[in-house]
C-alpha cells in the first residue's frame, strides 16, 4: 500500500538567491503514548481473549504492539505509557513476559474515556511533561521516519501534527470517457483523499487541550485547525502504512507484508 508524496521542502531555503538556512534545533522526541483501550469487536474472534494491540498479523511473528515498540525504539524513543481499557490485564501481563526494547508502563481507564481522553490520561504519565511526544493508535502497522515528521513539526511550529496516509480503495474503480464509455478497470485504486493516519507528534501544551472525555478529533483539533496550530504531515511514497480494523485487514495485510519481504530478497 503507497502513500503520497512526502512535505515539500520550505520555499525559502530553497531560493537559490538566498543563503542556505539549517535546520533549527528542536528537543528529541524520545516518549510516547499508544491507545490500546479500544474493544476491537470489528476483529473478534481475534479479541475475545486479548486486545486488538496484541493480534499478530499472520506471518510476522509478532503482534502490533510488539512491532511499534520495536519501531519507536529505533526511533529514539526510550519511554512509552500504554492506555489500556478493554482485557487490560492480558495486556499487562504480555507487556511483564516480552523482551521490551524500551520502558513502557500502562494507564487503565477504568470506564471508557474516549480517544481524546484516553490521550489526557496517558498524558499524565509521560516521565517529561515539558517535552513533546508522539502517539499512535494501537490498531496501526507502518514503518517511517519519526525523526522527520517531528522535524516537520518543529519547523512550522505546531501544537499537534498528524501522519497523512492515502490508501488504496478496498473496491475496483471504472474509468469511464465523458460519452459513457467505459475505458478502463483499476484494481484497488489510491484513495482521492488524504486521512488520518492515527500516528502524531504533540507539544507539550497539547495535553491540556485535549477534553477529559470524548474525542480530540472532533473538538481539540478543529480548534487547533481554526487557529492554524495543526499540521499535516504526508507519508512519502512507497510507505506501508495499514490500520488493523478487521479480519480481512489482518488478511490483507499478511498478504502485502510478505509480498514486502519477497520483494527485500
Amino acid at each position: 500500500m503507497t502513500a503520497d508524496s512526502g512535505p515539500t521542502a520550505d520555499l525559502a531555503s530553497s531560493q537559490t538567491n538566498q543563503p542556505h538556512q539549517p535546520r533549527p534545533t528542536t528537543t528529541p522526541v524520545t516518549q510516547a503514548v499508544i491507545l490500546a483501550g479500544g474493544q476491537g469487536s470489528r476483529l473478534r474472534p481475534y479479541t475475545d481473549d486479548r486486545p486488538k494491540p496484541l493480534v499478530e498479523i499472520p506471518g510476522t511473528g509478532i503482534p502490533i504492539l510488539g512491532h511499534q515498540l520495536a519501531w519507536l525504539a529505533a526511533e529514539g524513543v526510550t519511554d512509552v505509557v500504554v492506555s489500556c481499557g478493554h482485557l487490560a490485564d492480558v495486556l499487562e501481563e504480555w507487556l511483564d513476559r516480552a523482551d521490551l526494547p524500551l520502558r513502557v508502563s500502562t494507564v487503565v481507564e477504568a470506564e471508557p474515556l474516549g480517544r481524546g481522553g484516553g490521550l489526557k490520561l496517558a498524558a499524565k504519565a509521560l516521565p517529561r511533561p515539558d517535552e513533546p511526544w508522539y502517539a499512535s493508535n494501537g490498531d496501526i502497522w507502518t514503518r517511517f521516519s519519526l525523526r522527520d515528521m517531528a522535524a516537520f513539526h518543529h519547523e512550522r511550529d505546531a501544537v499537534a501534527t498528524l501522519a497523512l496516509a492515502r490508501p488504496r480503495i478496498p473496491w475496483g474503480a471504472v474509468e469511464t470517457d465523458q460519452f459513457g464509455n467505459v475505458l478502463d478497470f483499476i484494481e484497488a485504486p489510491p484513495s482521492p483523499f488524504l486521512i488520518n493516519a492515527g500516528l502524531y507528534v504533540f507539544s507539550p501544551e497539547f495535553a491540556e487541550l485535549l477534553p477529559d472525555v470524548g474525542d480530540h478529533e472532533r473538538t481539540t483539533f478543529p480548534q487547533l485547525a481554526r487557529g492554524k496550530r495543526l499540521a499535516g504531515y504526508q507519508l512519502a511514497l512507497g510507505v506501508y502504512w495499514r490500520a488493523i480494523d478487521t479480519a480481512k485487514d489482518l488478511t490483507e495485510a499478511a498478504k502485502e507484508l510478505a509480498a514486502c519481504r519477497d520483494s527485500a530478497q
